[in-house]
C-alpha cells in the first residue's frame, strides 16, 4: 500500500483478492435469545471469539431477532459485513426496527445514532480500540445498551486496551458470549 498523511491512497501491484461474502444464518441466535435476558428484558452482550468462528453471524441474528422483539436498533456496521448493505438497502434480514448506518466509523456512527435515533441497543463489530471504548461509554450513558463482538479466546484478551479493560470492569456488558470451535460459553 501506498501511504499519504498516514492513510492508504493506493494500493497496487496486487497478486491476489481474497473475497469475503457475508453469510446470514436465520435462527442462529434461537438458543442464546433466552440466555441474554435478565428479569425478562435483553442486556448488553458481548460476543467474543476468534476470527472465523460466528461473532458476526450471531451479532447479526442477535440484532434481528430483539429488532423484531419490539427494540430499536441502530447498527453501526463499519466495513458493510453485517447488513451487507447495496446502495443503502440491506441484503440480509437484520430486522424491522433496525436502522443502519454503513460504512461509517464505529465511532462517529455510534455518536450520530445516539443523537438522532433514540435507540435501545446500539450494535457494532469488533471493539477493541480506546475509541471505540470511549463511543460506547458516550451511549451507555446516553441510555443504549450494547450488542458487539471483539475479537480474542478469552476476556483477558481485551485487557490490552486501557478502556476495553475500564468497560468491562464497569459491568458494561451484562452477558458476555465465549465463542470457539468447540463450544459457547454464556458469562
Amino acid at each position: 500500500p501506498l501511504y499519504r498523511n498516514n492513510k492508504i491512497y493506493m494500493i497496487k501491484d496486487i497478486s491476489g483478492i481474497n473475497f469475503r461474502i457475508a453469510r446470514e444464518v436465520i435462527g442462529f441466535a434461537d438458543s442464546i435469545i433466552p440466555k441474554i435476558k435478565v428479569n425478562g428484558e435483553f442486556v448488553s452482550t458481548l460476543i467474543i471469539s476468534p476470527p472465523g468462528i460466528g461473532k458476526t453471524t450471531l451479532l447479526r441474528d442477535l440484532v434481528r431477532q430483539i429488532s423484531d422483539s419490539g427494540y430499536n436498533i441502530s447498527l453501526i456496521d463499519e466495513r458493510s459485513e453485517i447488513a451487507s448493505c447495496f446502495q443503502g438497502i440491506p441484503q440480509n434480514d437484520i430486522g424491522i426496527r433496525t436502522d443502519i448506518m454503513d460504512a461509517v466509523y464505529k465511532v462517529d456512527g455510534i455518536k450520530m445514532m445516539v443523537r438522532s435515533m433514540r435507540p435501545d441497543f446500539i450494535a457494532t463489530d469488533e471493539i477493541g480500540t480506546d475509541e471505540d471504548a470511549e463511543a460506547i461509554f458516550y451511549a451507555v450513558n446516553c441510555g443504549a445498551k450494547i450488542l458487539a463482538t471483539a475479537h480474542g479466546n478469552k476476556i483477558e484478551d481485551l485487557y490490552k486496551s486501557k478502556k476495553v479493560k475500564e468497560i468491562l470492569e464497569c459491568n458494561i456488558f451484562e452477558k458476555i458470549i465465549l465463542l470457539s470451535k468447540n463450544e459457547m460459553k454464556i458469562l
